[in-house]
């Protein structure tokens, strides 16, 4: 790994309007090159938006979505519809800024099935695109089924989990196995309705719609247990038992009926924060990092020390696993 300097951004997603937020994305990436930035997050499904998506049939959610390429093993893997606007204009910022930007947004692959999906466009020309592992937003979306680890032109080993794939422990460890120095974690989360009594919970939509003459009401919130509280409660650990660099870039404001909460940071291999905002509107924060921090941290020693026949019974069902997208579907019930 080399020194990089990397940024996080958030952003209020309009539903829908993929060319809106794309000029969010495009004056953000300009805005990150004129301070030397080689690698930006952007959050999930950052371009098509999110929560709507909830209502949408197939037929709607087809027209929503796009190809999107992908570079595996060195070779890119073929569209046979062609490459998706969105991807085109990523890789274009990309080459302009010979920066790496990863966005959000719905995937229709070549058998038609849909995914959602995060772009990583790099300057040498490169795509990757992650899948989400665990998809809930939409019966209509397929859930992933491989991990996505991958290096770029700036000399970094990086890997992708997008959302709910973060929560998983397993996820961020076999991201790490496979060599990963740098986690980019794109979120819409925060403020969510969830029946877990001590985790997130809906914010008012006044206090939104009231933060600019009442900002200290809306930034109470952000700061608190439906936001940066619950997530400093997990998140640290994810980078810290790895020994990763960690990018956490997230929706703020309007998602649906619900309030996303921001707090984008950017974490270091022991759990610190290095970078982070609670503003109540589109933000971005930069952090530089060091791959010194990495040599003989916790995380990177835990994995030296790792005994791997004993761990067999992690790949063998319990009988208590659940699919997704029905375990997340009833909690909105």
């Amino acid at each position: 790994m080399k020194h990089i300097r990397v940024a996080s951004v958030q952003f209020e997603h309009a539903p829908s309007d993929k060319k809106a937020n794309l000029a969010k994305i495009k004056s953000y990436v300009a805005k990150a090159a004129e301070q030397g930035v080689e690698l930006i997050v952007f959050p999930e499904c950052c371009i098509t938006g999110y929560l709507f998506m909830r209502q949408l049939a197939k037929d709607q959610l087809e027209a929503l979505a796009e190809p999107v390429p992908c570079f595996r093993r060195g070779k890119l893997v073929p569209v046979q519809t062609g490459n998706g606007p969105s991807s085109q204009a990523l890789m274009a910022l990309a080459t302009e800024h010979n920066m790496t930007i990863g966005a959000g947004l719905v995937e229709i692959a070549d058998d038609g099935k849909m995914y959602n999906t995060y772009v990583v466009a790099m300057p040498d020309g490169q795509f990757q695109r992650h899948r989400k592992i665990h998809c809930f937003i939409s019966e209509h979306l397929s859930c992933g089924s491989e991990f996505t680890v991958f290096d770029t032109p700036q000399g970094c080993r990086v890997a992708v989990l997008t959302c709910y794939d973060n929560n998983i422990g397993e996820n961020v460890r076999l991201a790490a196995l496979n060599g990963a120095e740098i986690l980019l974690a794109p979120h819409q989360t925060g403020g969510c309705k969830t029946p877990s009594p001590r985790c997130m919970g809906v914010i008012e939509r006044s206090l939104w719609d009231n933060r600019k003459s009442n900002p200290e009401a809306i930034e109470a919130e952000l700061k608190g247990s439906k936001g940066r509280d619950w997530l400093l409660t997990w998140l640290p650990a994810r980078a810290h038992d790895n020994g990763l660099f960690l990018i956490f870039s997230n929706g703020i404001g309007i998602d649906g009926n619900e309030i996303r909460t921001g707090n984008s940071m950017i974490l270091d291999p022991y759990g610190q924060i290095l970078a982070e905002t609670w503003k109540a509107d589109d933000d971005m924060v930069l952090a530089d990092l060091d791959p010194a921090l990495r040599k003989n941290c916790t995380g990177v020693r835990w994995i030296k020390t790792r005994r791997p026949e004993l761990y067999g019974q992690l790949t063998i069902p319990t009988g208590l696993e659940e699919d997704i997208r029905r375990v997340r579907f009833s909690d909105e019930l």
